[in-house]
């Protein structure tokens, strides 16, 4: 039978997972577990019971990331302009302001890409589907797009932040490719 997590354990996790993503943002890949928990303030010993290794905690920090993007793009690509740069823009700005976390993700991995897995890539295709179709509907992009493109496009803005590289004006020429 499964039980729920006590209230004072979720508010451990979420915790650990906040004062990860902030160490990862300031410092990279250099971040130890240990330091995890004194800036989360509790035992590193709660650290491990919520991630057994460092691996599963900058999985979850990415997941984190990865909900708060589709939270965004729910609230924010909805409107009257494009939905779809609206998003990439999001996607860059959190991306070029959270290097440290996406660095994590690929020394984590073992390779370049910190793209979604699981059900947070589920979640973000549907939003992503339904900013297509609503932008598309609208005249504002070209009709072939798919979401298979879109994360085609977040793979390269991605490289090009990684390599200190111009993302907006990436985004800018993108944005004329993408219009109808």
């Amino acid at each position: 039978m499964s039980t729920k997590p006590r209230a004072d354990a979720e508010r451990n996790r979420a915790r650990v997972i906040d004062a990860a993503r902030a160490l990862f943002a300031e410092r990279g890949d250099d971040v130890q577990m240990p330091e995890i928990a004194r800036a989360a303030g509790v035992g590193v010993g709660t650290v491990y019971r919520h991630f057994p290794d460092r691996q599963a905690l900058v999985e979850a920090a990415a997941e984190h990331r990865f909900a708060e993007i589709e939270q965004y793009a729910r609230g924010h690509c909805f409107g009257e302009d494009s939905g779809l740069e609206r998003y990439f823009r999001h996607v860059g700005e959190v991306l070029a302001s959270d290097r440290g976390l996406t660095a994590a993700i690929d020394s984590a991995r073992g390779r370049p890409g910190s793209e979604p897995r699981g059900s947070a890539r589920e979640r973000l295709e549907i939003v992503v589907a339904e900013i297509i179709a609503h932008d598309q509907a609208a005249g504002r992009l070209r009709p072939d797009c798919t979401v298979a493109d879109v994360y085609l496009l977040v793979g390269a803005l991605s490289s090009v932040i990684r390599k200190g590289g111009d993302w907006v004006r990436f985004l800018d020429l993108l944005r004329d490719q993408l219009s109808t």
